[in-house]
């Protein structure tokens, strides 16, 4: 089994979309830092890190809840997902 997913990630305060792998065998709360840290890098500055994030299931708008391992969760390979 593969210990990540290719995830796409919305960011609309900077109207921008992202290929990126996360682990699944980590928390949600964890793919949150990770996700400040790559994101300013890969959209060049634009993405400003602020540390109330959550991430949303693009289906139902329902957040993912901190606690959870990716792999407790409905993100697979191709999903999309918001970050905001």
């Amino acid at each position: 089994m593969n210990n990540k997913v290719l995830v796409k990630v919305l960011i609309p305060e900077i109207d921008e979309v992202y290929d990126l792998f996360i682990p699944i065998n980590i928390r949600i709360g964890l793919v949150i830092k990770l996700l400040n840290e790559s994101l300013v890098e890969v959209s060049n500055g634009l993405y400003v890190v602020r540390n109330n994030r959550k991430i949303y299931n693009v289906d139902d708008a329902n957040p993912y809840p901190f606690n959870k391992l990716v792999r407790e969760t409905n993100i697979r390979n191709g999903t999309t997902i918001v970050f905001m």
